[in-house]
């Protein structure tokens, strides 16, 4: 056994697990946080990508053990207060899911890149998601939701008013 310490979405876990527990079954089964999802088991689909420590991983093919001391972000990290995030909202009015299975995954792919990249041309975030598989829909809707939510956050951010100079 060994013992892991690790931060899910702000909430601190710590638990004695097999030293081959993978980083999914650690978030399904420890922290009972069931939106990343097991697809493939191979890491090829991306159902079950995450964000650790501020790069995104898949979250079926990693020990646990490489998540100790750091910080992990789930699907569950999304929402705030029960309101669904921009993100999530352009994803809901673009049509960008169907079945919903890989819809985590995509989404946090989607997070990463706007954290990074506020502005991304349709090819930029068609690579950025170039890890993620969809079976139920081709990927124009799920562009699409990504694109707007760029829009969104961007328009977001221009909204907020400017801090004051002091002395201007």
């Amino acid at each position: 056994m060994a013992r892991i310490s690790t931060k899910i979405n702000g909430k601190q876990y710590t638990a004695d697990i097999d030293p081959r527990t993978l980083l999914l079954d650690f978030i399904r089964d420890n922290a009972n946080l069931t939106g990343s999802k097991r697809g493939c088991n191979e890491g090829k689909c991306g159902a079950c990508t995450v964000i650790l420590d501020g790069l995104t991983v898949k979250a079926c093919n990693l020990l646990a053990m490489r998540a100790h001391g750091k910080e992990v972000l789930t699907i569950e990290s999304l929402a705030v207060d029960g309101h669904l995030s921009p993100l999530q909202e352009c994803f809901h009015e673009n049509h960008s899911l169907q079945c919903g299975f890989c819809t985590a995954g995509f989404l946090m792919s989607a997070k990463y890149l706007l954290a990074n990249n506020p502005s991304p041309s349709e090819a930029e975030i068609r690579d950025a998601i170039h890890g993620n598989v969809c079976r139920c829909t081709g990927y124009q809707k799920i562009v699409e939701g990504i694109r707007a939510a760029a829009d969104r956050l961007r328009s977001q951010q221009e909204e907020k008013p400017q801090s004051a100079s002091v002395g201007a």
